[in-house]
Protein backbone atom coordinates (compact mmCIF):
# COMPACT_ATOMS: atom_id res chain seq x y z
CA UNK A 1 0.00 0.00 0.00
CA UNK A 2 1.22 3.43 -0.86
CA UNK A 3 -0.32 6.31 1.10
CA UNK A 4 0.39 10.02 1.03
CA UNK A 5 -0.59 11.81 4.44
CA UNK A 6 -1.15 15.71 4.37
CA UNK A 7 -1.09 18.10 7.53
CA UNK A 8 0.40 21.41 8.24
CA UNK A 9 3.43 20.81 10.70
CA UNK A 10 5.21 18.62 12.30
CA UNK A 11 5.58 20.15 15.87
CA UNK A 12 4.20 19.43 19.17
CA UNK A 13 0.46 19.06 19.46
CA UNK A 14 -2.28 16.75 19.68
CA UNK A 15 -3.53 16.22 16.07
CA UNK A 16 0.41 15.64 15.09
CA UNK A 17 0.71 13.55 17.62
CA UNK A 18 -1.90 11.28 16.57
CA UNK A 19 -0.13 11.92 13.16
CA UNK A 20 2.76 10.33 14.27
CA UNK A 21 1.05 7.41 15.74
CA UNK A 22 -0.33 6.56 12.35
CA UNK A 23 2.22 7.28 10.10
CA UNK A 24 4.40 4.98 12.09
CA UNK A 25 2.17 2.33 12.09
CA UNK A 26 1.79 2.25 8.34
CA UNK A 27 5.51 2.04 7.92
CA UNK A 28 6.13 -0.36 10.24
CA UNK A 29 3.91 -3.02 9.00
CA UNK A 30 5.97 -1.77 5.48
CA UNK A 31 3.57 0.09 3.75
CA UNK A 32 5.19 2.95 1.51
CA UNK A 33 4.46 6.30 3.59
CA UNK A 34 5.14 9.81 1.76
CA UNK A 35 4.08 12.58 5.07
CA UNK A 36 3.55 15.91 3.54
CA UNK A 37 3.83 19.53 6.03
CA UNK A 38 3.14 22.82 4.62
CA UNK A 39 6.02 24.26 6.91
CA UNK A 40 9.58 24.70 5.60
CA UNK A 41 11.00 21.71 7.69
CA UNK A 42 13.33 24.07 9.52
CA UNK A 43 12.57 22.46 12.88
CA UNK A 44 12.83 18.68 12.83
CA UNK A 45 8.78 16.81 13.73
CA UNK A 46 8.51 17.00 17.27
CA UNK A 47 7.65 13.67 17.22
CA UNK A 48 9.55 10.82 16.04
CA UNK A 49 9.20 9.10 12.57
CA UNK A 50 9.91 5.91 11.48
CA UNK A 51 13.15 6.34 9.07
CA UNK A 52 10.60 4.74 5.91
CA UNK A 53 8.60 7.55 6.37
CA UNK A 54 9.31 9.78 3.41
CA UNK A 55 8.66 13.29 5.49
CA UNK A 56 8.49 16.24 2.70
CA UNK A 57 8.61 20.06 3.48
CA UNK A 58 6.71 21.73 0.93
CA UNK A 59 7.75 25.18 2.23
CA UNK A 60 4.18 26.77 1.27
CA UNK A 61 3.62 27.91 4.88
CA UNK A 62 3.21 31.91 5.74
CA UNK A 63 0.67 34.71 6.04
CA UNK A 64 -0.14 36.46 3.61
CA UNK A 65 -0.75 40.72 3.64
CA UNK A 66 -4.29 40.91 2.00
CA UNK A 67 -6.72 39.34 0.21
CA UNK A 68 -4.90 39.37 -3.54
CA UNK A 69 -1.76 38.00 -1.57
CA UNK A 70 -3.63 35.64 0.14
CA UNK A 71 -5.01 34.48 -3.15
CA UNK A 72 -1.73 34.16 -4.35
CA UNK A 73 -0.50 32.30 -2.09
CA UNK A 74 -3.18 30.28 -1.98
CA UNK A 75 -3.06 29.21 -5.54
CA UNK A 76 0.62 28.59 -5.01
CA UNK A 77 0.32 26.22 -2.03
CA UNK A 78 -2.32 24.22 -4.04
CA UNK A 79 0.31 23.63 -7.36
CA UNK A 80 3.17 22.50 -5.09
CA UNK A 81 0.75 20.25 -3.02
CA UNK A 82 -0.68 18.91 -6.44
CA UNK A 83 2.86 18.14 -7.83
CA UNK A 84 4.35 16.39 -4.56
CA UNK A 85 0.88 14.35 -4.36
CA UNK A 86 1.08 13.03 -8.05
CA UNK A 87 4.84 12.58 -7.74
CA UNK A 88 4.11 10.63 -4.49
CA UNK A 89 2.06 8.27 -6.62
CA UNK A 90 -0.49 7.15 -3.54
CA UNK A 91 -3.34 4.28 -3.79
CA UNK A 92 -4.76 6.90 -1.14
CA UNK A 93 -4.18 10.58 0.58
CA UNK A 94 -5.06 11.14 4.05
CA UNK A 95 -5.18 14.94 5.32
CA UNK A 96 -5.70 16.23 8.89
CA UNK A 97 -7.16 19.49 9.64
CA UNK A 98 -9.66 21.80 8.39
CA UNK A 99 -7.49 24.55 5.90
CA UNK A 100 -5.12 21.74 5.12
CA UNK A 101 -8.39 19.05 3.94
CA UNK A 102 -9.38 22.61 1.66
CA UNK A 103 -5.89 22.59 0.03
CA UNK A 104 -5.80 19.11 -0.34
CA UNK A 105 -9.05 18.22 -2.01
CA UNK A 106 -8.28 21.43 -4.51
CA UNK A 107 -4.70 20.53 -5.15
CA UNK A 108 -6.00 16.48 -5.71
CA UNK A 109 -8.91 17.63 -8.36
CA UNK A 110 -8.87 15.55 -11.72
CA UNK A 111 -5.89 13.40 -10.05
CA UNK A 112 -8.31 10.48 -9.44
CA UNK A 113 -6.72 9.49 -5.95
CA UNK A 114 -8.86 8.57 -3.70
CA UNK A 115 -8.57 11.48 -0.75
CA UNK A 116 -9.84 10.79 3.18
CA UNK A 117 -9.95 14.58 4.85
CA UNK A 118 -9.65 13.79 9.15
CA UNK A 119 -11.50 16.93 11.52
CA UNK A 120 -9.56 16.65 14.45
CA UNK A 121 -11.12 19.32 16.94
CA UNK A 122 -15.26 19.79 17.55
CA UNK A 123 -16.31 21.91 14.53
CA UNK A 124 -19.21 23.33 16.65
CA UNK A 125 -17.05 25.13 19.14
CA UNK A 126 -14.62 25.62 17.19
CA UNK A 127 -15.48 28.49 13.93
CA UNK A 128 -12.97 28.91 11.03
CA UNK A 129 -13.40 32.19 9.17
CA UNK A 130 -15.88 32.74 6.88
CA UNK A 131 -14.09 32.36 3.82
CA UNK A 132 -12.58 29.16 5.00
CA UNK A 133 -15.92 27.97 5.90
CA UNK A 134 -17.28 28.62 2.55
CA UNK A 135 -14.63 26.48 0.92
CA UNK A 136 -15.55 23.95 3.34
CA UNK A 137 -18.78 23.70 2.35
CA UNK A 138 -17.72 23.59 -1.34
CA UNK A 139 -14.79 20.94 -1.52
CA UNK A 140 -15.62 18.57 1.68
CA UNK A 141 -18.24 16.81 -0.38
CA UNK A 142 -15.40 15.80 -3.18
CA UNK A 143 -13.81 14.31 -0.15
CA UNK A 144 -14.40 10.42 -0.36
CA UNK A 145 -14.85 9.98 3.35
CA UNK A 146 -14.42 12.88 6.18
CA UNK A 147 -13.29 10.80 9.51
CA UNK A 148 -14.32 12.59 12.85
CA UNK A 149 -13.98 11.95 16.31
CA UNK A 150 -17.28 12.05 17.93
CA UNK A 151 -20.93 12.19 16.84
CA UNK A 152 -21.05 15.86 18.28
CA UNK A 153 -18.43 16.67 15.32
CA UNK A 154 -21.00 14.66 13.22
CA UNK A 155 -23.69 15.91 13.59
CA UNK A 156 -22.01 19.48 12.65
CA UNK A 157 -22.02 18.63 8.99
CA UNK A 158 -24.93 18.65 6.86
CA UNK A 159 -27.41 15.88 6.18
CA UNK A 160 -25.71 15.18 2.93
CA UNK A 161 -22.60 14.44 4.28
CA UNK A 162 -23.46 12.12 6.70
CA UNK A 163 -23.26 8.97 4.35
CA UNK A 164 -19.51 10.16 3.78
CA UNK A 165 -19.10 10.64 7.49
CA UNK A 166 -17.02 8.02 9.85
CA UNK A 167 -16.00 7.96 13.03
CA UNK A 168 -12.81 7.07 14.26
CA UNK A 169 -11.66 7.95 18.13
CA UNK A 170 -7.58 8.53 18.59
CA UNK A 171 -5.15 5.89 19.04
CA UNK A 172 -4.22 5.26 23.18
CA UNK A 173 -0.58 4.27 23.54
CA UNK A 174 -0.19 1.94 26.29
CA UNK A 175 3.16 3.72 27.65
CA UNK A 176 6.23 2.45 28.84
CA UNK A 177 6.90 2.47 32.61
CA UNK A 178 10.27 3.36 32.87
CA UNK A 179 12.57 4.72 35.95
CA UNK A 180 13.53 8.50 35.42
CA UNK A 181 17.13 8.64 35.23
CA UNK A 182 16.48 12.60 36.06
CA UNK A 183 14.37 11.59 39.25
CA UNK A 184 11.45 13.31 40.59
CA UNK A 185 10.17 15.89 38.23
CA UNK A 186 6.89 17.02 40.41
CA UNK A 187 6.64 18.34 43.57
CA UNK A 188 4.42 16.00 45.42
CA UNK A 189 1.53 15.66 45.98
CA UNK A 190 0.62 17.36 42.56
CA UNK A 191 -1.81 17.99 40.35
CA UNK A 192 -1.00 17.95 36.48
CA UNK A 193 -2.35 19.64 33.73
CA UNK A 194 -1.30 19.38 29.74
CA UNK A 195 -1.99 21.32 26.36
CA UNK A 196 -1.19 24.34 24.68
CA UNK A 197 -1.70 27.87 26.16
CA UNK A 198 -4.35 29.03 24.67
CA UNK A 199 -7.62 30.23 25.37
CA UNK A 200 -10.05 27.04 24.51
CA UNK A 201 -7.67 24.97 27.08
CA UNK A 202 -8.78 27.65 29.89
CA UNK A 203 -6.33 27.19 32.29
CA UNK A 204 -6.45 30.86 33.99
CA UNK A 205 -10.12 29.00 35.30
CA UNK A 206 -7.33 26.07 36.43
CA UNK A 207 -5.02 28.39 38.34
CA UNK A 208 -8.46 30.51 39.32
CA UNK A 209 -9.69 26.86 41.11
CA UNK A 210 -6.25 25.70 42.21
CA UNK A 211 -5.98 29.10 44.26
CA UNK A 212 -9.59 28.71 45.87
CA UNK A 213 -8.32 25.43 47.24
CA UNK A 214 -4.24 26.37 47.89
CA UNK A 215 -5.22 27.33 52.23
CA UNK A 216 -7.14 24.13 52.16
CA UNK A 217 -4.69 21.66 51.07
CA UNK A 218 -1.41 23.79 51.29
CA UNK A 219 0.93 20.76 50.28
CA UNK A 220 -0.72 20.78 46.84
CA UNK A 221 1.50 22.00 43.32
CA UNK A 222 -0.07 22.74 40.13
CA UNK A 223 2.01 21.99 36.80
CA UNK A 224 0.82 22.70 33.76
CA UNK A 225 3.01 21.49 30.70
CA UNK A 226 2.96 23.11 27.53
CA UNK A 227 3.45 26.64 25.65
CA UNK A 228 1.86 28.80 23.67
CA UNK A 229 0.57 32.55 22.90
CA UNK A 230 -1.04 32.91 26.51
CA UNK A 231 2.20 32.36 28.59
CA UNK A 232 2.38 35.96 29.54
CA UNK A 233 -1.05 36.19 30.48
CA UNK A 234 -1.01 33.18 32.97
CA UNK A 235 2.29 33.66 34.65
CA UNK A 236 0.65 37.31 35.31
CA UNK A 237 -2.01 35.40 36.47
CA UNK A 238 -0.13 33.34 38.50
CA UNK A 239 1.79 36.40 40.46
CA UNK A 240 -1.55 37.72 41.18
CA UNK A 241 -3.05 35.04 42.57
CA UNK A 242 -0.12 34.48 44.57
CA UNK A 243 0.40 30.96 43.45
CA UNK A 244 4.38 31.39 42.32
CA UNK A 245 5.98 29.04 44.47
CA UNK A 246 3.06 26.42 44.07
CA UNK A 247 2.50 26.86 40.28
CA UNK A 248 5.03 25.60 37.63
CA UNK A 249 5.36 26.24 34.06
CA UNK A 250 8.13 24.49 32.83
CA UNK A 251 7.27 24.22 29.04
CA UNK A 252 6.82 22.08 26.28
CA UNK A 253 8.44 18.15 27.27
CA UNK A 254 9.76 15.53 25.10
CA UNK A 255 8.27 12.61 26.98
CA UNK A 256 5.03 14.17 29.54
CA UNK A 257 4.75 10.23 30.59
CA UNK A 258 7.66 10.95 32.90
CA UNK A 259 6.00 13.59 34.42
CA UNK A 260 2.43 11.87 34.46
CA UNK A 261 3.60 8.86 36.45
CA UNK A 262 4.64 11.21 39.29
CA UNK A 263 1.36 13.04 39.45
CA UNK A 264 -1.37 12.45 41.90
CA UNK A 265 -4.17 14.04 40.08
CA UNK A 266 -4.43 15.52 36.49
CA UNK A 267 -7.34 18.14 35.55
CA UNK A 268 -8.62 19.10 31.83
CA UNK A 269 -10.53 22.73 32.27
CA UNK A 270 -10.99 23.37 27.98
CA UNK A 271 -13.98 24.86 26.79
CA UNK A 272 -13.81 22.64 24.36
CA UNK A 273 -11.51 19.56 22.55
CA UNK A 274 -11.77 17.11 19.78
CA UNK A 275 -10.90 13.73 21.25
CA UNK A 276 -7.80 14.75 24.04
CA UNK A 277 -4.86 13.23 23.48
CA UNK A 278 -3.64 14.79 27.16
CA UNK A 279 -6.50 13.13 28.78
CA UNK A 280 -5.88 9.93 27.28
CA UNK A 281 -2.22 9.55 28.06
CA UNK A 282 -3.11 10.84 31.65
CA UNK A 283 -5.27 8.13 32.23
CA UNK A 284 -2.94 5.38 30.14
CA UNK A 285 -0.88 6.28 33.12
CA UNK A 286 -3.26 5.43 36.08
CA UNK A 287 -3.84 9.01 36.76
CA UNK A 288 -7.43 9.85 38.20
CA UNK A 289 -8.74 12.33 36.22
CA UNK A 290 -10.96 15.58 35.93
CA UNK A 291 -12.14 17.53 33.12
CA UNK A 292 -14.75 19.87 32.44
CA UNK A 293 -17.82 18.07 30.40
CA UNK A 294 -17.11 20.04 26.55
CA UNK A 295 -19.86 19.10 24.09
CA UNK A 296 -17.33 16.39 22.82
CA UNK A 297 -14.66 14.98 23.45
CA UNK A 298 -13.95 14.32 26.88
CA UNK A 299 -17.43 12.22 27.41
CA UNK A 300 -16.44 9.66 24.70
CA UNK A 301 -13.31 9.09 26.77
CA UNK A 302 -14.14 9.31 30.81
CA UNK A 303 -16.87 7.06 32.12
CA UNK A 304 -18.21 9.89 34.81
CA UNK A 305 -17.62 7.84 38.26
CA UNK A 306 -15.98 4.79 37.06
CA UNK A 307 -12.79 6.02 35.56
CA UNK A 308 -12.80 9.78 36.18
CA UNK A 309 -15.10 12.84 37.16
CA UNK A 310 -16.72 15.24 34.50
CA UNK A 311 -17.41 18.13 35.61
CA UNK A 312 -21.16 20.22 34.12
CA UNK A 313 -19.99 23.77 34.26
CA UNK A 314 -17.00 25.63 32.52
CA UNK A 315 -16.27 27.71 35.98
CA UNK A 316 -13.79 27.65 38.70
CA UNK A 317 -16.23 26.84 41.32
CA UNK A 318 -17.43 23.56 39.63
CA UNK A 319 -13.52 22.81 39.12
CA UNK A 320 -12.52 23.48 42.56
CA UNK A 321 -14.97 21.42 44.19
CA UNK A 322 -14.71 17.92 41.76
CA UNK A 323 -10.72 19.03 42.40
CA UNK A 324 -11.17 19.24 46.36
CA UNK A 325 -13.09 16.23 46.50
CA UNK A 326 -10.17 14.05 45.10
CA UNK A 327 -7.35 16.20 46.28
CA UNK A 328 -9.45 15.21 50.22
CA UNK A 329 -10.03 11.32 49.25
CA UNK A 330 -7.02 9.41 48.60
CA UNK A 331 -8.84 6.51 48.59
CA UNK A 332 -11.20 7.66 45.92
CA UNK A 333 -8.29 8.74 43.67
CA UNK A 334 -7.19 5.19 43.73
CA UNK A 335 -10.54 3.79 42.71
CA UNK A 336 -10.63 6.12 39.80
CA UNK A 337 -6.63 5.50 39.33
CA UNK A 338 -7.16 1.70 39.17
CA UNK A 339 -10.09 1.80 36.24
CA UNK A 340 -8.31 4.28 34.14
CA UNK A 341 -5.94 2.26 32.34
CA UNK A 342 -8.75 0.32 30.11
CA UNK A 343 -8.83 3.31 28.42
CA UNK A 344 -6.07 1.34 26.37
CA UNK A 345 -7.91 -0.97 25.69
CA UNK A 346 -11.34 0.68 24.43
CA UNK A 347 -9.30 3.10 22.43
CA UNK A 348 -6.26 0.61 21.44
CA UNK A 349 -3.55 1.14 18.52
CA UNK A 350 -5.12 -2.12 16.89
CA UNK A 351 -8.29 -1.32 17.00
CA UNK A 352 -8.65 2.34 15.85
CA UNK A 353 -5.60 1.51 12.92
CA UNK A 354 -8.17 -1.38 12.41
CA UNK A 355 -11.16 1.42 11.72
CA UNK A 356 -8.66 3.40 9.48
CA UNK A 357 -7.71 0.75 7.55
CA UNK A 358 -11.68 -0.18 7.01
CA UNK A 359 -12.11 3.29 5.50
CA UNK A 360 -9.01 3.26 3.18
CA UNK A 361 -9.95 -0.13 1.64
CA UNK A 362 -13.75 1.11 1.27
CA UNK A 363 -12.58 4.47 -0.68
CA UNK A 364 -10.00 2.39 -2.39
CA UNK A 365 -13.07 0.23 -3.80
CA UNK A 366 -14.73 3.13 -4.31
CA UNK A 367 -12.32 4.13 -7.06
Amino acid sequence: MKITLVIASMDCGGAQRVMSIIVNYWARKGWKVTLLTIDDGSEPPFYDLEKSVLHIPLEIAGASGNLLAGLWNNLKRIYVMRQAIFYSNPDVVLSFIDETNVITLLATQGLNLPVVVSVHTDPTACPISKIWEQLRQWTYPRADKIVVLSQAAQNFFSPQLQNRISIIPNPVLRPKFEKNPFGQQLVKPAVIALGRFAEEKRFDLLLQAFDKLKDRHPQWTLTILGEGELRPELESLRQELGLGDRVYLPGVVKNPYEFLQQADLFVMSSSFEGFPMALCEAMACGLPVISTDCPSGPREIIRDGVDGILVSKVDAEALAAAMDKLMSDEEERQRLAARAPEVTQRFSLETVMGMWEAVISEVIGET
